[in-house]
């Protein structure tokens, strides 16, 4: 009885190590596929935007959104990591408009590096946080999806009133919650509370794609220099 009662948790450790392993080594991969998309997208006319400021976003998100469901009903097969590589691609495709505009600007590779850097900077130190720490993250969960609504219903507000303060802001506050959700989502799977390395990778890849974009936001606006 005492050997099991001591296996159990060693066996749920290991598991759970193992999650956290492949989720890792699949979030690597899938930055193959964006970066690759990123390039198709910086090549790609995006002039229908400029014709169509709010239908063209609308229709992008509700391409993703058609995806991430996609991804998570098949997450359990070998279908599902394909669906997350072409999820990646194609987010990494519609990377295209923020890159364009940030290399019109002097300084734009530096901007979008530094948002890269930062980006990385951010999810290694929360991610190292979330794994070295005992404290559990799992709280956070009900406060993080009310913020991420109200961000959502923030953003798409303003596709229609198009207010550079209410960018700023909105950018901001999706800086705060998906750094946030870096430290919930990988506490969550050092914890055992998630044990689909398909849907652990989706969520982690989310935050840092929308940690990136919004970073690279208020770079532009606060340190890009123009012609």
């Amino acid at each position: 009885m005492q050997s099991q009662a001591i296996s159990q948790p060693v066996s749920l450790g290991l598991e759970q190590n193992k999650v956290l392993r492949n989720t890792y080594m699949m979030l690597a991969l899938t930055m193959i596929p964006t970066i690759i998309g990123a390039f198709v997208g910086m090549s790609t006319n995006f002039s229908f935007m400029a014709q169509s400021p709010i239908m063209a976003p609308l229709l992008m998100f509700a391409v993703m959104m058609g995806m991430l469901f996609a991804v998570s009903a098949l997450r359990n097969s070998v279908w599902g990591i394909a669906m997350l590589l072409g999820f990646t691609f194609v987010a990494g495709v519609f990377l295209g408009p923020i890159l364009q505009t940030a290399l019109q600007l002097r300084n734009g590779a530096q901007l979008v590096g530094m948002a890269a850097g930062g980006t990385g900077l951010i999810f290694f130190s929360l991610a190292t946080l979330a794994t070295v720490t005992k404290k559990d993250f799992s709280f956070m969960g009900k406060f993080l999806f009310i913020g991420l609504i109200l961000l959502i219903v923030a953003s798409l507000a303003n596709l229609f009133f198009q207010i550079p303060a209410m960018s700023l802001t909105i950018s901001a506050i999706a800086v705060l919650i998906f750094s946030a959700y870096i430290l919930y989502d990988v506490s969550r799977i050092v914890h055992g509370g998630e044990t689909n390395y398909v849907m652990a990778t989706m969520g982690l890849f989310l935050s840092i794609y929308n940690l990136f974009i919004h970073l690279l936001s208020l770079l532009m606006a606060f340190s890009g220099e123009r012609d």
